[in-house]
């Protein structure tokens, strides 16, 4: 399967006042075409950032340090702004977390996905408004004109989202990055909203990374997830393998602690205990080592890096234990 997106050894600092730490330090992955992705894991672990960096929506002090990134057979992380802005929004785009945030609060939704479309195709503004009437009808909204001349703060969450949805495929898009964009929602709206984008990834052949903390949402919706850890990726693999036979005991932590109608609650629920450790004070050994239950000697004084096991990869020396423990989660 040939990979639309490949990210090569990607490595973003952030300033502290000790100076550069690596907030996202030497990962790699790629995403397959009509593929989707999730990258799961705590707040702080470096998710959005890697989303951000794709994107180019860094600005110093926040610097992509080294590494690199293709988009088909373009290496697109040596561009200058000036082309890439080309390419942001026309081939890779973006539904944020919050969509207040990113629509304008005092201007009509519809003239907002009309200048959208039209910074991406050379039309007129009444074929920009078809568009986008074409565009509110697919992300499911009943009565699409009168989405178009209504204000945001005039729709409701889920509404906004599904605007927010359409305004990210103006330009056509092939791929899609939905940073935590269902955490704002309540549950039935969610599902709507995943179910929804779903179905426009299958239509229209795009590739998904979807970012989230919430392990649920990621099973529900991935067909690959990628776990992420103190700004390393620590486990890839497929859903069913990382949700069934975890390789890393930080993905296994995770289970254990989730809270969905699998858990036995006349259980106490477990916690990771413990808090993942500060970049600056990036340890040089294993950064899960004091809090996991399976630490050993080699896990304090080296790092693990990814290691290959059939289709799958985890950063741990003691995986294959791991793996025999998989079906007591």
């Amino acid at each position: 399967m040939n990979d639309l997106l490949r990210v090569e050894n990607l490595t973003v600092t952030v300033p502290t006042i000790d100076g550069a730490v690596a907030a996202v330090d030497n990962i790699s992955f790629s995403i397959p075409i009509g593929t989707k992705t999730a990258l799961v894991g705590e707040s702080g672990s470096g998710k959005s950032l890697t989303a951000f960096s794709i994107m180019r929506l860094i600005d110093d002090p926040v610097k992509l340090e080294s590494g690199k990134i293709w988009l088909e057979s373009r290496e697109i992380s040596s561009l200058t702004d000036k082309e890439f802005r080309s390419i942001r929004g026309a081939e890779i785009s973006m539904i944020y977390q919050d969509p207040m945030s990113t629509l304008n609060p005092i201007m009509r939704v519809g003239r907002q996905i009309i200048e959208s479309i039209q910074l991406y195709s050379k039309v007129s503004k009444k074929a920009a408004k078809i568009r986008a009437l074409e565009l509110l009808n697919d992300v499911g909204i009943l009565d699409p004109e009168k989405s178009l001349n209504s204000y945001p703060f005039e729709m409701s969450g889920g509404m906004l989202q599904r605007s927010v949805i359409a305004m990210a495929l103006s330009g056509s898009p092939k791929l899609l990055i939905a940073d935590e964009a269902t955490t704002a929602l309540d549950v039935t709206t969610q599902a709507r909203v995943l179910d929804l984008i779903d179905k426009l990834a299958v239509e229209r052949n795009l590739s998904v990374l979807l970012i989230t903390h919430d392990l649920g949402v990621a099973a529900q919706f991935a067909d690959e997830v990628m776990v992420m850890y103190d700004g390393r990726i620590v486990e890839k693999g497929s859903c069913r393998q990382v949700f069934t036979r975890p390789m890393h005991p930080y993905t296994r932590a995770l289970l254990e602690s989730r809270c969905d109608d699998t858990v036995d609650y006349s259980q106490p629920i477990r916690s990771i205990p413990g808090q993942p450790p500060r970049p600056a004070l990036r340890p040089d050994k294993c950064s899960f080592a004091n809090r996991c239950s399976h630490v050993r000697e080699n896990c304090l004084s080296s790092t693990p890096t990814l290691i290959k096991y059939g289709n799958s990869s985890a950063a741990c020396f003691h995986s294959e234990e791991i793996i025999s423990m998989s079906e007591v989660i």
